[in-house]
Order: structure tokens, then C-alpha cells, then sequence
């Protein structure tokens, strides 16, 4: 099994997506370990002193005036997880909190945390046995980043609460821990506050976001390409000398792929010779690169923004150098998830945009006095046959959908903690619901591959594309179905949908093309 070592320098996204997804194990390297137990001697000393020192020897955020005895500090740090972890709602999705915890060990390992080596080993110990923390949907503000979906991760290495087993079943975190032979933390000063104050759920969701978008991205263009075909339109529009006087590089790209895909075709090119002849096509087909190319560019953006996050060590307080050989602890406002939050709600913007011009494109399909010669609906004999047109209407609804989810959530804020934390985030809330957004766009695009496909085995006596024919091969072979008369039409689309979530799409047209952008 691929291992992922954790240092001392921030992780990379292809390393948070094989702990999340892939169950890769994690290993502490020894320059990690040196640092979480340099970092936990300046703890160590500060916890010492008579001085009060925000984390080690106070309380919490507006709690944060009270010095804490050397005999309360235990349970300090045990009663800071315990009351935080509030979580309420579903439970997550394992990947979600497999991240999580992942993200929340690489800052622990950075060594400006104060946590004890031993800390850190557990964290990697409870991912390796595939042990699973019960976190709930709602508890986070994005600020003090991810609180509460933390807590209930750090309650898991005390031993307590509930999580899930490598088997899915929900069972108390204590038999977990004994059969896997992990002993329970029992954690000391700094330890539950440094355990607790990330943004790293909001950026696990984000790092994944961004490999699903980027799939899904190349996927819209695919069957922007094969919409286009069946329409009859026409591939000028989709000249480099083009786009290149428009010199975003998405569009570029976007086109680029489009122009593959279509290579070959004997489709395109018929839109001034049939019944209505068209001086150009509609701006769902010949603004597709614009769109798609738009929503690449903020992809790029917010890949920056996750690379910066997984190169940084978010807690409050952090453990710095003096320069004297020996360290200082200081109070700062790195945990706050605006950076993040920004940027999941700039992709639920995008995202549904792109739901939204795919679904303009199968509309086109369906309608016979906008799809240049096709049946109505695409149906096999319309009147007896209904064909495709409740898929527009399921595909119309996920748009609908996606548009009510790209309102931002880091537009709102909440204050909290008797007013200490009176400016939030929301950061949680907006990569929820991107979630739900990425699931929706792969569903409406799996949607238009299957009118595309459709369309274009109606065009008789036409020749497709070869990136065309291997689609749609590929797509019948995954049980996605042809023409024909009307049939339960649900596995139809969700063979579809699976068939685009999983990559086929993109696999079957490169075998072709050679690798899209």
C-alpha cells in the first residue's frame, strides 16, 4: 500500500487525496519528530512559569482571562474537547474526515504546535487502522477554523465518543483504539486547543473539490464538443488565432480540447446547408470555451490558495523561534477561513454556471425547432414515445439546485463566544455545499453526454468524429443505452453519471485524442 511520509513542510493535494480516498498510511518522518519534541520543550518551559500564557495556562477564547493551576490543566485540555465537540446533524463522509485528520497532523508535525511526539503518532496510528471519527455536518463557523469536526476527532484519540471501524460499523472509540491496539492520549497543556484550531476540514473538502472539478471540467468539454456535432454546428469558432486574441488561458484550453474531440467529424460544418441555415450558432454551443474556460481559470485560483494552506501551519497559539536557541509562543489570527471560504464559494459559482450552459446545450437537443432535423425529445416514435424529455426536467432541477448552492456562505457571519469571535468564516458551510454542487454538475453533464450521444446516432448517413464513436462505445458498454423506445430511464442515467464521475469519458475519448487539458 502507497505510504505518505508527513515532515516538517505542509503536504501536497495528491497526498490528501491518497490518505482520503485511497486509505494510503501515514508514517512521521524522523526531522518531524524532532520538531514536535523541540516545539513541546518551549512548552514545556512557558507551562512552568507563573506567567499566564494564552493555550498553555488559560482558558479559551473569551474564557481566555482566567490563569489555570499546574493541577487543573489536565482536565482543561480533556473538558476543551469535550465540550467542543457539538457537533449535530448526518455524519460526515469518511473521506471527509480522513482528511481532516490528515491535514490536522501535517500542521501538528510542522512543530509550531507545542503537540508531544506521541500525540502525533496516535493521529497517524488511528488512520492507519482505518478508525474513523464520528463527525457531524453542522458545529463549524470556519473560525477558529473547523471546531467542532475536530473536537470530535480529538475525543476519538482520548478514547471516547464513537466512531467507525475499518468494517463502516459505528461502535464506541474505545473498543476501536483496544483492538487496534492504540492506547488512549491523555493530553497535557496547549494539546487540545492545538488539536482543534484548523481550517483543515474546509481545505480537505477543497483539495478534493478541485480533483473532482477538474475531471468534470474536461468531461464539459467533451460533451460541449459532441452537443455541438449533433446540432450541426460548426467548429470555426474554435480556431487557436481565435482565442488567442482573447488570451485567457482556460478558453485556450477549453477550445483546444473541443477541436480534438471534433477532429475528423463529418457532422460539423452542415449548419449554412440544412432547412434554417444559421450565420452562427447559438452562444450555448459557440461560447462554450468562454465558460468553460472562465470556470478553469478560478480552478487554477483557488489551487493556488489550497497550495498555500498545505504548506501552512494553522493554530493559535503558534510555536515560534526567538532566536536564542530557545522559542516563544504567540496568539494570531491564522486560523480564520476566509482565504478558503472565498474560493469554495468562487467553484459553487462556477459550477453552477457550467451546469447551467450544459443544460441550455440538451435543451437544444430536445426541442425540434432548435435541433436542426432531430426528433422531438429524441424520441424513437414521439407522441407513443416521451423519449428524453423528464431527463431535461431532472437535469433542469439540478441546475436549479446548484444556483440556490452558489449564494456564498462566507458572505454571512455569525458572531460567536460572547463576541470575542464576532467575525467568521463560514468556510465549513461553503465546502458543504460545493459538495453537493460537484455531485449535481456530474450528473447534469453525465445527462447532456446521454442526449448528445443520442443525437448524434440520429444523424443517419453523417460519419461522427472518432473521439465521438469512442464515447459513445464506451458509454453503451457501461450500460448507458441507444435509441430506441422509451425504457425505465433512471439506470440509463446513472450508468451515465457513473461513467463520467469515474473518468470513462475522459479515458475512452484520449484513446483517441491523446491527453485533453
Amino acid at each position: 500500500m502507497h505510504t505518505v511520509v508527513v515532515g516538517t513542510s505542509g503536504t501536497t493535494a495528491d497526498d490528501v487525496i491518497a490518505v482520503a480516498r485511497a486509505g494510503a498510511r501515514v508514517e512521521i518522518s524522523a526531522d518531524a519528530r524532532a520538531a514536535l519534541a523541540a516545539a513541546r520543550a518551549v512548552v514545556d518551559t512557558l507551562a512552568a512559569k507563573p506567567e499566564p500564557v494564552y493555550g498553555v495556562s488559560t482558558g479559551f477564547g473569551a474564557l481566555a482571562t482566567r490563569h489555570i493551576d499546574h493541577g487543573l490543566r489536565v482536565q482543561l485540555q480533556r473538558n476543551i474537547v469535550r465540550s467542543h465537540a457539538a457537533g449535530m446533524g448526518p455524519h460526515v463522509e469518511r473521506e471527509v474526515v480522513r482528511a481532516l485528520m490528515f491535514l490536522r497532523l501535517k500542521t501538528v508535525c510542522s512543530g509550531h504546535t507545542g503537540v508531544r511526539p506521541e500525540v502525533a503518532l496516535t493521529m497517524a496510528a488511528v488512520l492507519n487502522a482505518g478508525i474513523t471519527p464520528v463527525v457531524h455536518e453542522y458545529g463549524s463557523l470556519g473560525c477558529s477554523g473547523d471546531l467542532a469536526p475536530l473536537s470530535h476527532c480529538a475525543l476519538t484519540l482520548m478514547g471516547e465518543g464513537d466512531a467507525e471501524g475499518p468494517d463502516g460499523r459505528v461502535r464506541p472509540a474505545a473498543e476501536l483504539l483496544a483492538e487496534a491496539g492504540i492506547e488512549p492520549v491523555e493530553l497535557r497543556e496547549k494539546e487540545g486547543l492545538a488539536l482543534l484550531n484548523g481550517t483543515d476540514g474546509m481545505l480537505g473538502m477543497l483539495v478534493m473539490a478541485l480533483a473532482d472539478l477538474q475531471r468534470l471540467y474536461v468531461s464539459a468539454d467533451i460533451t460541449a464538443a459532441l452537443s455541438l456535432e449533433a446540432l450541426l454546428g460548426t467548429g470555426k469558432v474554435l480556431a487557436p488565432e481565435l482565442h488567442a486574441i482573447r488570451p485567457h488561458p482556460g478558453q485556450s484550453v477549453s477550445a483546444a480540447n473541443m477541436s480534438a474531440v471534433l477532429k475528423g467529424s463529418g457532422l460539423t460544418g452542415h449548419f449554412q446547408q440544412d432547412e434554417a441555415p444559421r450565420v452562427q450558432d447559438a452562444y450555448s454551443v459557440r461560447c462554450a470555451p468562454q465558460v468553460a474556460g472562465a470556470g478553469r481559470d478560478t480552478l487554477a485560483h483557488a489551487r493556488l490558495v489550497a497550495e498555500r494552506e498545505l504548506a501552512a501551519a494553522v493554530d493559535n497559539p503558534v510555536v515560534l523561534p526567538d532566536g536564542a536557541g530557545g522559542g516563544r509562543v504567540e496568539s494570531n489570527g491564522n486560523f480564520h477561513g476566509a482565504p478558503v471560504a472565498y474560493v469554495l464559494d468562487f467553484l459553487a459559482i462556477v459550477a453552477a454556471d457550467l451546469g447551467s450552459i450544459a443544460e441550455r446545450r440538451t435543451d437544444r437537443l430536445l426541442d425540434k425547432n432548435r435541433s436542426h432535423g432531430l426528433p422531438p425529445f429524441l424520441a424513437d416514435d414521439p407522441g407513443v414515445d416521451s423519449g428524453l424529455m423528464i431527463a431535461q426536467y431532472t437535469q433542469a432541477a439540478l441546475v436549479a439546485e446548484m444556483k440556490r448552492l452558489a449564494v456564498p456562505a462566507s458572505a454571512d457571519s455569525i458572531p460567536s463566544s460572547a463576541m470575542q469571535e464576532d467575525h467568521v468564516s463560514m468556510g465549513w458551510s461553503a465546502a458543504r455545499k460545493l459538495r453537493i454542487s460537484v455531485a449535481a454538475l456530474g450528473r447534469i453533464i453525465a445527462v447532456e453526454l446521454y442526449a448528445a450521444t443520442r443525437a448524434i446516432e440520429l444523424r443517419h448517413g453523417l460519419t461522427p468524429a472518432p473521439a465521438s464513436r469512442a464515447a459513445i462505445g464506451a458509454l453503451r458498454a457501461a450500460g448507458a443505452g441507444g435509441p430506441g423506445p422509451d425504457r425505465f430511464l433512471a439506470p440509463d442515467l446513472e450508468a451515465a453519471d457513473v461513467f463520467v464521475r469515474e473518468g470513462g469519458l475522459i479515458a475512452a475519448v484520449e484513446q483517441i485524442t491523446g491527453p485533453l487539458g
